[in-house]
């Protein structure tokens, strides 16, 4: 008799899919809709590749860019961009960045990085508000799909 042949586990977390895109872009804009804010949005996979995009017809269009460089950046190192802030002042871990406005890096509020089973999958970026507001909006995006 035979010893069955254990069924591998998969590892991998489900990767963030247009679908999931497209609902984050649609939470992050009616929030901030509600708030009567104009605003961009931006999906990053978790290989940086664009998912989602949506500008509104009045947001400034500077948001575009900044909302892609914020999802960017909390993609890249895997944090809020809020939170990331004090690490550009002196003293601060990034302190040698001449700017916070280094390309392709944003350290300002509104990035909020992806999960799901604890993994990282992608990134928003809100742009056109205040950073708190952005940051907000792309806060609830990411807590309406539920992918912790």
């Amino acid at each position: 008799m035979s010893t069955p042949t254990p069924t591998p586990v998969s590892t991998a977390a489900a990767p963030l899919t247009t679908q999931d895109a497209e609902a984050l872009v649609t939470a992050a804009y009616r929030a901030a809709e509600a708030a009567g804010v104009t605003v961009s949005v931006t999906v990053l996979d978790a290989g940086g590749h664009l998912l989602a995009f949506r500008r509104d017809d009045r947001a400034v269009l500077i948001s575009g860019e900044t909302s892609t460089r914020k999802a960017y950046t909390a993609l890249q190192l895997d944090a809020p961009t809020a939170d990331l802030v004090d690490a550009v002042q002196p003293g601060g871990l990034f302190h040698t960045l001449p700017t916070a406005l280094d390309r392709p890096l944003l350290f300002i509020a509104g990035g909020v990085p992806v999960h799901r089973d604890g993994r990282l999958i992608g990134a928003i970026g809100v742009g056109g508000g205040a950073p708190e507001q952005d940051h907000g909006f792309a806060s609830a995006a990411v807590a309406s799909l539920s992918l912790v």
